[in-house]
């Protein structure tokens, strides 16, 4: 897909892999709507751009009427929609289920598989009309390997891969072209984000982490490509291997390691 002149919708557009992909989206002449929760950094971004082809958007993705007053500010505004790239995503706590409480399990739902699922419903039918589109969704390493302590984050993951597995699917025959992207660890500030606090071991880590403009880089050029699954990062690579050569042995090595880090 060419992204010159193309009107993208980008969540989580403030800040980490989100910004990054807004700032790549503009280098590539696309016309972009960046939404975020976060007022100050989307005000932020536009200084820090100042172009004239984004606009930005404070919007709750877990929010039914934020979500719905967005569909009518941003049609007044782009008119039609090329891509949605659902980038917005929260981690959860580190610790186990019976630890959790439903608020938290219900804000990790809502942000990473119903925002997603529910901006999908909203704008698919539109995006089918276009000559050509696209929708990306960014689930995870976790989405398809269990991290302990992820244990909640892990299934929105899922849900989400699943759910944009099934989108191809049934776009096979349409103009709709459709990724999802399982990014390993990158280098933003999703636990801060999140509001989950991480011991110093954890957010001082010497792990090789892929840095966000080179994770945004690969997840534009998959869309460009046309990619189906994109895997972000070495770690990411070698898990998805691991994993389905011995699914047991993965799970013990990586406990082990998240246990190092809280």
């Amino acid at each position: 897909m060419e992204l010159k002149d193309k009107k993208v919708i980008v969540t989580g557009g403030a800040a980490g892999m989100g910004k990054e992909l807004v700032v790549q989206l503009l280098k590539k002449g696309s016309y972009v709507a960046a939404l975020d929760i976060n007022q100050e950094g989307l005000n932020n971004l536009k200084s820090e751009l100042n172009n004239d082809r984004l606009s930005i958007h404070r919007v709750d993705v877990s929010n039914d009427q934020s979500l719905e007053d967005f569909k009518r500010e941003y049609y007044s505004i782009h008119q039609e929609v090329d891509c949605l790239i659902n980038c917005a995503g929260i981690i959860q706590p580190f610790v186990n289920v019976e630890q959790l409480d439903m608020n938290t399990i219900n804000r990790v739902m809502n942000i990473n598989f119903f925002g997603p699922f529910k901006l999908t419903k909203m704008f698919i039918e539109d995006l089918k009309k276009r000559p050509i589109a696209n929708i990306t969704n960014i689930s995870s390493m976790g989405g398809f390997f269990p991290f302990p302590g992820q244990t909640v984050y892990g299934a929105s993951k899922a849900a989400l891969k699943l759910f944009t597995e099934g989108l191809y699917a049934e776009s096979l025959d349409t103009n709709l072209k459709v990724m999802v992207v399982f990014p390993g660890a990158i280098a933003t500030d999703i636990a801060k984000n999140s509001n989950v606090q991480m011991n110093t071991s954890a957010s001082d880590s010497k792990m090789k982490m892929t840095s966000a403009p080179d994770a945004s880089s690969q997840i534009i050029k998959g869309i460009e490509k046309d990619t189906f699954k994109l895997y972000v990062g070495k770690d990411a690579k070698f898990m998805n291997m691991l994993y389905k050569f011995n699914d047991k042995k993965a799970i013990a090595y990586i406990n082990k390691m998240m246990k190092k880090m809280h």
